[in-house]
């Protein structure tokens, strides 16, 4: 072995040993030194909380099935770096314009984590059962609820629209179950089948009732997000400023007659085809027909589409280390 590689291993020796004795206790640390590790990096199990709040309503988590409910979906986001990593970023452009809609409708503020956990704020998301946009909603329920699903115009993708959708939701299921964990549960299974368990197992709380693994793990993945959200650095989430993707503030132009090519309608405010369908994912075609209709379609300000300057907006100053 060479000098070099020698230099190289005691580096690496140092770095393993400095962060098992950052990690651990002082007996463990003690430990971690006198036996060489496995891996360049140690992994520990976060601690769960005995009650969280969701929604003003303390939810208690020392039962068995809670403690480890919460437990795997906490531990899942705090590893799953990149996914989870992103869900601040975006959040940082999207929920200014989710939670205002979310308190103009009386509906909590926590709900915008279930937006989160839907689509990971993808604003392309669109799921194997055609459920679409940040709220993942089906083409039935859109419609029942006033929003255009068509091949031209897909309202499920308009932010603004679909919030304003997913609280009449919500609010309909409070009325329902008069608990806002079975409201976040029904979101996911859906009202008739929640209702139909909590009547067949004799059960009254959502958290008590055997389902399918997505909807048993649904509450608990919105609850553990917002633990994150609410710790990022105590869970290893370490962001500045300039790391979160700012908002880019948009122009409204109101049109009413049809457009024939969408993209010389956006060559005609000075953007790119790309650029016009990142900010108006609704309009579905290469053309819109107005049908009488009048749509408001958001021209980005030339200006907010570059980082020229390191972004300093902040939606929230706990997500931040500066």
């Amino acid at each position: 072995m060479n000098r070099l590689q020698k230099i190289v291993g005691l580096v690496v020796s140092g770095i393993i040993c400095l962060t098992a004795c950052l990690s651990l206790g002082s007996s463990d640390s003690e430990k971690a030194k006198k036996e060489k590790p496995l891996v360049a990096s140690m992994t520990s199990s976060p601690e769960i909380p005995d009650e969280v709040m969701f929604c003003g309503e303390k939810i208690d988590l020392t039962r068995y099935n809670m403690h480890e409910g919460f437990d795997r979906e906490l531990t899942s986001f705090i590893y799953f770096h990149s996914t989870t990593m992103l869900h601040f970023k975006r959040a940082n452009r999207y929920f200014p314009v989710i939670e205002p809609i979310l308190k103009a409708n009386g509906v909590p503020d926590d709900f915008k984590y279930l937006a989160v956990i839907e689509s990971n704020l993808d604003i392309r998301a669109l799921s194997g059962a055609n459920a679409a946009g940040f709220w993942q909603l089906l083409p039935g329920t859109a419609k029942q609820y006033g929003l255009t699903v068509e091949k031209e115009v897909d309202e499920r993708y308009h932010i603004e629209k679909a919030t304003e959708v997913a609280c009449k939701y919500i609010k309909s299921a409070y009325k329902k179950y008069g608990s806002w964990a079975a409201v976040a549960a029904s979101y996911n299974g859906g009202m008739g089948r929640i209702s139909g368990e909590l009547s067949k197992q004799n059960a009254e709380s959502t958290f008590d009732l055997w389902l399918v693994e997505e909807t048993s793990r649904y509450v608990y993945r919105i609850m553990a997000i917002k633990q994150i959200f609410e710790n990022p650095y105590k869970y290893g989430f370490v962001l500045k400023a300039e790391n979160l993707y700012k908002p880019i503030e948009c122009k409204e132009v109101e049109v009413s007659s049809n457009i024939e090519d969408l993209a010389a309608f956006a060559a005609e405010h000075n953007v790119t085809y790309a650029d016009l369908k990142q900010f108006n994912l609704w309009l579905r075609d290469r053309k819109l027909t107005t049908a009488g209709k009048t749509y408001k379609i958001l021209i980005p300000k030339e200006s907010e589409l570059y980082y020229k300057k390191p972004n300093t907006k902040v939606h929230d100053s706990r997500w931040v280390i500066d």
